[in-house]
């Protein structure tokens, strides 16, 4: 999938049904009216529009997912991010070690 709303539609998607939300009741919590709550949702899915950064931010706040998640083109680096994401502080500093440990020097 190389389109960016694709993308970021997809990845939306993935999060809200990890989170066991439907898409009305995401787009509720997110502060949208009931009336468009899902149909704002489902278009953002399907890739039709993205949301802008701060409603993003919003959203990613709720699905407990970096912002930077949805935007990433690498599906390796969006689960890397995801996983990142959920570790404690301590364990996030030992995984930025070990990447920095595992890099090619001078990079």
């Amino acid at each position: 999938m190389s389109n960016a709303n694709e993308i970021w539609g997809r990845r939306l998607k993935e999060a809200r049904i990890a989170a066991g939300l439907s898409q009305k009741q995401l787009g509720i919590q997110a502060g949208l009216d009931q009336f468009v709550a899902s149909p704002r949702i489902n278009r953002y899915e399907l890739g039709v529009h993205k949301a802008d950064y701060r409603i993003a931010q919003n959203l990613a706040k709720i699905l407990d997912v970096p912002t930077g998640y949805f935007y990433t083109e690498e599906d390796n680096l969006a689960e890397l991010m995801l996983s990142f994401h959920r570790l404690p502080a301590k364990k996030r500093n030992d995984v930025i070690k070990l990447a920095r440990a595992l890099s090619p020097a001078g990079q």
